[in-house]
C-alpha cells in the first residue's frame, strides 16, 4: 500500500503544472537558454521570431535545437542540464521529451515521435508515416555551403571542441586538423561523414505509399507558396502529380484561386480531363474571325511535347496528350 501511494505521489509531482506553462507554439514546463546568444526563450520558434526582427542583419540568427544544453524549469526557476525531469522540484518539464532534439511538449495529443531517419521529432503518430528513400535520397557530394560550414568550425575553438577537432602531428609532416572522437581521422572526412548522415530520408503519410511520383530531396526545399522550409514544418504537406511538394493549405488556396498548375514546373496539379472537355465545347461553339485562322507552335507543360494548334483565345490543345496546359512558342 505504501509503495502504491509513493508511486501516485511521484506521478502527481511529475504532472504538476502540466499544460499551464509554455508559449503559443508549445505547452511545456521549461524554457531554453539559447547557446548562440545566451538569451532565454520558451522555444526555438520564439527565439527565431525575436532574432529575425533585429534591426542589424548581422545579429539575426536561428537556434539549432540540438545545441541546447541548459534549460530553466518553469515551476521552480532552476537552471540545469537538459533532462526530462527537473533536478530540484521533480516535475516533468514536458510530458513528451526527446533528448536528441532537446524537445519538450505537454500536449501529447499530437502523437509526437522521434524519427531516426529524418533526425527530428514529428507529429501525427509513427504508424501513420513512412519513409520514401528516393524522395529523401542522400547526396554523395559535399555542397559549397557545407564546405563553408566546415571552415567556420575549424576557425571557432568552441565549435572545434564540440566536434572533437584538434591539431595533431603525423610523423614529421605538418600538423593537420583531426577528429579525435572518431579515431583521429582527417577533419574533412569526419565532416563529410556527418553531412551525408544528416541528409536522410523524408516522412510522408502512408496514404502516399506507392502512390506518388518521387522527386529527389523534394522535402528539402521551401514551400513554393509561403516559402516555409518543408522538411521540419509542422504543417501537413501534399505531393502533387509532378512529384513536387507544398503545404496542404497552400495547395487548397491555389485551387480556390483557380490555379491548377504547379508553381515550380507548371504541370497540372490534378486530373483536368473534364476541364479540357469543357474547353473543347467552348472552342467548338466560339468561332474565331477569319483573320485569326492560322496555326501556332505550342509547348505542352504536361507532356513536354511540341506541336501545332489552331490559334484560339480560349486555349491551344496539345496533339499528344490532349491537354490545354500549353504555351505558345
Amino acid at each position: 500500500m505504501e509503495d502504491s501511494e509513493a508511486v501516485i505521489q511521484q506521478q502527481n509531482r511529475e504532472d504538476f503544472g502540466k499544460s499551464e506553462y509554455g508559449c503559443e507554439h508549445y505547452k511545456r514546463r521549461c524554457k531554453l537558454r539559447a547557446p548562440c546568444c545566451g538569451q532565454i526563450f520558451s522555444c526555438r520558434h520564439c527565439h527565431n521570431a525575436a532574432t529575425s526582427a533585429l534591426s542589424n542583419p548581422k545579429d539575426r540568427h536561428e537556434l539549432v535545437r540540438r545545441d541546447v544544453s541548459q534549460v530553466i524549469c518553469a515551476v521552480c526557476n532552476t537552471e540545469q542540464q537538459v533532462a526530462h525531469v527537473c533536478s530540484k522540484c521533480g516535475v516533468k518539464m514536458g510530458a513528451y521529451f526527446c533528448e536528441i532534439c532537446r524537445f519538450y511538449d505537454d500536449d501529447t495529443t499530437k502523437e509526437q515521435f522521434h524519427c531516426d531517419d529524418c533526425g527530428i521529432c514529428r507529429v501525427g503518430g509513427r504508424e501513420r508515416f513512412f519513409h520514401c528513400k528516393k524522395c529523401g535520397k542522400r547526396s554523395d557530394y559535399l555542397p559549397g555551403y557545407a564546405i563553408i560550414r566546415l571552415l567556420a568550425i575549424l576557425s571557432d575553438e568552441t565549435a572545434r571542441a564540440s566536434f572533437g577537432v584538434g591539431w595533431v602531428s603525423v610523423g614529421e609532416r605538418k600538423r593537420h586538423w583531426r577528429c579525435s572522437n572518431v579515431g583521429a581521422v582527417p577533419a574533412w572526412v569526419c565532416w563529410l561523414r556527418w553531412w551525408r548522415k544528416r541528409r536522410t530520408a523524408s516522412c510522408y503519410s502512408v496514404d502516399l505509399l506507392d502512390n506518388h511520383l518521387c522527386v529527389e530531396n523534394s522535402m528539402k526545399n521551401h514551400c513554393p507558396i509561403c516559402y516555409e522550409y518543408l522538411f521540419d514544418s509542422v504543417q501537413s504537406t501534399r505531393i502533387m502529380r509532378c512529384g513536387h511538394t507544398m503545404h496542404t493549405n497552400c495547395f487548397d488556396d491555389m485551387l480556390v484561386q483557380n490555379q491548377y498548375r504547379c508553381p515550380i514546373c507548371s504541370k497540372s496539379l490534378c486530373n483536368m480531363s473534364r476541364a479540357w472537355e469543357r474547353l473543347d465545347e467552348e472552342i467548338e461553339g466560339t468561332a474565331m474571325p477569319e483573320e485569326y485562322h492560322h496555326e501556332v507552335q505550342i509547348l505542352c507543360n504536361d507532356c513536354n511535347s511540341r506541336s501545332e494548334a489552331f490559334f484560339h483565345i480560349f486555349g491551344h490543345k496539345c496533339r499528344h496528350c490532349n491537354s490545354y496546359n500549353t504555351r505558345v512558342i
